[in-house]
C-alpha cells in the first residue's frame, strides 16, 4: 500500500513538473528571436537585436535566439538553453544551424547565469571552447557592470561572424589577445609620457625657462601627440556594428540540438 502511494505521489509530481516546464519553455507566439521575459532590456535594445538577428537569419538561414529569464527553475543553465533550442526548434531542419543565448540576470539574492547552446550542425564551428570564451570574455564582464545589452550584442556579433566564416575560433582568440595587449601597451605609453613630462618640466624649472618657450621641448610634444594617437588606435575597433533593416521573423525552422555549448555564472 505504501509503495502504491509513493508511486502515485511520484507520478503526480512528474505530471506537475512536466506541465510547469512546458509552460516555461513554450515557444513564443508570434515567434521572435529576442525574448526578454525580465524587462532588463529597453524597447530600443530589444528591437535593435531583433532586427540584427532577423536579417542574419534571412541572409544565412542560421538562427540565433536570445532568451532572458528571471529564474532557471531548477535547471542547469546549459540544460535549460538546450531544452529551449530543442523544443522551440531553433535553426533549420536538416541543417541544424541554431544557437540559443540564454541569460538569467543577477539579483540581490541570486547568482547570474549565461549559457550558449549550439545545434548539431554548428558544433564544429562554434566549439564548446569558443562558447566558453564568449561567455567569460564578452558577456559576464559586461553583465557585472549591468550592461546586459552590451554583453548580449557582443556575443551574438561574434557568433554571427564565426558562423559566416568571417574569422575562425582560433583567429578570435588571437585577435582578442592582441586587443588586450594593445590596450595594455597604450596605457604603459601614456604613463611613460606623463613621467617624461614631469622630468622635463622639472629640468625646465631648474634652467628657469618655460616649457612653451623652450625649443628643445618641441620634439617631446610632437612625440607625445603621436604616441597618444597611436595608443588610442590600439584599443579601437570592434567585432561588428548593428545591422539595419529587415523583415519580420518568419519562425523557427525545426533545428535539433545535441548539447554542445558552455555556460558561466557571476
Amino acid at each position: 500500500m505504501k509503495r502504491n502511494k509513493l508511486l502515485l505521489l511520484l507520478f503526480l509530481l512528474n505530471i506537475a513538473t512536466i506541465g510547469y516546464t512546458q509552460d516555461i519553455l513554450k515557444r513564443p507566439e508570434p515567434p521572435r528571436l529576442v525574448n526578454d521575459f525580465t524587462g532588463i532590456l529597453n524597447v530600443n535594445e530589444v528591437e535593435s537585436l531583433e532586427t540584427k538577428l532577423v536579417e542574419f537569419d534571412n541572409n544565412t538561414s542560421t538562427q540565433i535566439a536570445v532568451v532572458i529569464v528571471n529564474d532557471l527553475n531548477g535547471y542547469d543553465a546549459n540544460q535549460l538553453a538546450y531544452e529551449i533550442g530543442q523544443k522551440w526548434g531553433v535553426g533549420q531542419k536538416g541543417k541544424n544551424n541554431g544557437i540559443v543565448v540564454l541569460v538569467k540576470p543577477k539579483t540581490s539574492d541570486s547568482q547570474g547565469y549565461a549559457a550558449i547552446s549550439v545545434a548539431y550542425g554548428l558544433e564544429d564551428t562554434v566549439t564548446d571552447a569558443l562558447a566558453k570564451r564568449i561567455v567569460e570574455n564578452e558577456m559576464i564582464p559586461r553583465f557585472r557592470l549591468n550592461d546586459y545589452f552590451g554583453g548580449i550584442n557582443s556575443a551574438v556579433t561574434i557568433l554571427m561572424d564565426v558562423t559566416k566564416g568571417k574569422y575562425t575560433a582560433g583567429q578570435y582568440y588571437k585577435n582578442r589577445g592582441k586587443s588586450k595587449a594593445g590596450k595594455g601597451f597604450g596605457a604603459f605609453i601614456f604613463i611613460l609620457i606623463i613621467f617624461l613630462f614631469f622630468i622635463m618640466a622639472n629640468n625646465n624649472k631648474r634652467s628657469q625657462h618655460s616649457i612653451g618657450r623652450s625649443g628643445s621641448n618641441l620634439p617631446f610634444w610632437l612625440l607625445m601627440g603621436g604616441m597618444l594617437g597611436s595608443s588610442g588606435r590600439s584599443g579601437g575597433g570592434s567585432w561588428g556594428d548593428f545591422s539595419s533593416g529587415s523583415g519580420g521573423f518568419g519562425g523557427f525552422g525545426g533545428g535539433s540540438f545535441g548539447g554542445g555549448g558552455a555556460s558561466g555564472s557571476w
